[in-house]
């Protein structure tokens, strides 16, 4: 099934991000990891690459494939396509359709001191994908704008439609925590007239370290009320975990109330972060969902 079903099914869609283990771990060590997310019924689940945007021995796929086949669960496969070639391209393509995956998120992904190859950007990518074949579409979306792009959100809302045009079906966005931005884009994405479902992605922050990375690799603004918890609680490791999950919490709940088209949790991994999230706002959703089928 393409995830876009999804939208049109339901008021609040609600899914996980995970990610690959490090190359020099086995696969396996995330199955667990895998189970105790499944049992929260996401709609679906998006695996990304590994670190540094390689395929990581297609471990996206493998992965994408395990969660599908296991657990019937849908999943979103990332695909970065810089430095890559068509032919590589193609070979993924085929690989996810003998997997049964029929569901991408197209991503440019970090340039470094990789070479372009035959794919400039995401919307080159988007519509390559889509002439390639009967595939779902996901692309990513800056709601504070991307920090190559120095934080222009009209620019980025002008790409946005850009690769709505070249054939994404629904957009994820990158992570904030302060949820006008996010009102914001949307107001600014509707008068450009994209048509597309936005999921407002959320990570809860249980560590000092974790924010001080995100931070650096998106710029995502902190609101004072979020920097007095970190100041509050960042020699306490359980008590900033908790706090951080409730932060994430407070977020969701205030997006679901104002009608989003869906919440992207990203996961990093940590089951005990998802339990608390979902049976937090268990009947929020289902309370949503049952009011759009009515």
């Amino acid at each position: 099934m393409k995830i876009k079903q999804l939208f049109k099914d339901k008021k609040l869609v609600f899914s996980f991000e995970i990610f690959p283990p490090k190359p020099d771990y086995p696969v396996e060590t995330i199955y667990d990891t895998i189970e105790e997310l499944s049992v929260l019924n996401p709609d679906y689940i998006s695996v990304t690459y590994g670190a540094g945007g390689s395929v990581n021995n297609n471990r996206t796929c493998q992965l994408s494939h395990f969660i599908k086949s296991r657990y019937g669960i849908e999943s979103l496969a990332h695909l970065t396509c810089i430095g890559s070639s068509k032919e590589y391209i193609d070979s993924i393509i085929r690989e996810l359709r003998d997997k049964d995956i029929y569901n991408i998120l197209a991503l440019r992904g970090d340039i470094g001191n990789i070479g372009i190859g035959e794919f400039n950007n995401s919307q080159e990518l988007i519509q390559y994908i889509k002439e390639s074949g009967n595939l779902g579409i996901a692309a990513a979306c800056y709601p504070e704008g991307h920090i190559e792009s120095k934080k222009d959100v009209d620019k980025d809302i002008r790409v946005l439609k850009l690769k709505e045009e070249a054939g994404a079906d629904y957009f994820i966005s990158q992570l904030f925590f302060d949820n006008s931005y996010f009102y914001d884009f949307l107001d600014k994405a509707k008068q450009k007239g994209i048509k597309g479902p936005i999921q407002a992605g959320v990570m809860p922050v249980i560590n000092k370290k974790q924010i001080e990375r995100v931070v650096s690799l998106c710029g995502a603004k902190l609101p004072n009320k979020f920097l007095r918890i970190m100041n509050k609680y960042e020699y306490d490791k359980l008590a900033l975990r908790d706090a951080g999950i409730a932060f994430a919490l407070e977020q969701i709940v205030d997006l679901a109330s104002f009608g989003v088209d869906g919440i992207h949790l990203y996961t990093m991994n940590n089951p005990y972060i998802a339990k608390n999230i979902s049976k937090n706002i268990e009947f929020i959703l289902s309370s949503i969902n049952r009011k759009s089928v009515i």
